[in-house]
C-alpha cells in the first residue's frame, strides 16, 4: 500500500509477521498517524490498532524533498509508553539504483566500499560512493578509498545515529568528506550510498552505573 502525506512524500508500510489474534466482529480498520523522524511530516498507516502497527517498517521516498535526489528512508514504528502515540525510528538511508546509474557516466571511474563502524549508540554499515571526473589509476582509487574510510570513521565515532542521518540528509556529511578527498583527486560525486543500523549499542555510562549498583 502507498500512502501520500500533504508534503507529497510517498510512504510504504511493510507488514510485520505477528501471531493472529481474535478480533471483535465489530472491529474495523482505520488510519493511524505516525510521526517520521528527520522530517516535518506524518504518515497515515492503515490497521486495526496501534499495537498491530507497532514494529512495522515504513519506507519514505524523499526525492521531492531533496530536489531530485533519489533517497529512501526506512523507519521502524514504535508505540509510546502510554500506548497513545505512534512514533518511528530511522533505520537506514539508501540511494536508489537509478540515481547511481545517472551519476556514473562514461569516461569516469567510481570507487565503492563497504564497512562496519560503531558510532556513539549503534553499530552501522556504511557504503560510500565516489565518482571521479576522469579515468584514474588504481593507486588513486585505492588512496581515495582508504582516505574516505579514515575520514568517515573519525566522524562516525563521535556522533549518534540521529546526528549522522540528519547530516547525510542535509548533504553536510558528504560535503565535508568531498573537501578532504579533493586533496587526492577532485570528485564529480561524493555520496553515502547506504547507511544503516545493524545493532543498537547500550550507553556505556548506563552500564557503569549498573555495575556500581551491583557491587553495592
Amino acid at each position: 500500500m502507498l500512502y501520500e502525506n500533504p508534503l507529497e512524500v510517498v510512504c510504504k508500510m511493510v507488514k510485520k509477521q505477528v501471531p493472529k489474534k481474535r478480533r471483535p466482529k465489530t472491529a474495523k480498520k482505520k488510519f493511524f498517524s505516525v510521526s517520521i523522524p528527520l522530517t516535518s511530516t506524518k504518515a497515515q498507516l492503515y490497521g486495526y490498532s496501534p499495537e498491530e502497527i507497532e514494529g512495522s517498517m515504513i519506507k519514505l521516498d524523499l526525492t521531492r524533498n531533496l530536489r531530485g535526489k533519489n533517497l529512501e528512508l526506512r523507519a521502524k514504528v514504535k508505540l509510546s509508553s502510554d500506548n497513545e502515540e505512534l512514533t518511528s525510528e530511522t533505520i537506514s538511508l539508501k540511494l536508489a539504483q537509478t540515481y547511481i546509474k545517472k551519476a556514473t557516466r562514461k569516461g569516469t571511474d567510481y570507487v565503492e566500499d563497504s564497512f562496519i563502524l560503531n558510532c556513539k549508540n549503534a553499530k552501522l554499515r556504511i557504503k560510500p560512493l565516489l565518482v571521479t571526473r576522469k579515468r584514474v589509476s588504481r593507486s588513486v582509487q585505492k588512496a581515495l578509498r582508504n582516505a574516505a574510510k579514515k575520514q568517515i570513521e573519525s566522524k562516525v565515532k563521535i556522533r549518534t545515529t540521529e546526528e549522522l542521518f540528519s547530516e547525510v540528509m542535509a548533504n553536510k556529511f558528504q560535503k565535508e568528506l568531498s573537501m578532504k578527498l579533493k586533496k587526492i583527486y577532485p570528485l564529480a560525486l561524493c555520496e553515502i550510498r547506504v547507511i544503516e543500523i545493524l545493532e543498537k549499542i547500550e550507553n556505556p555510562k548506563d552500564n557503569k552505573k549498573e555495575k556500581q549498583l551491583d557491587k553495592q
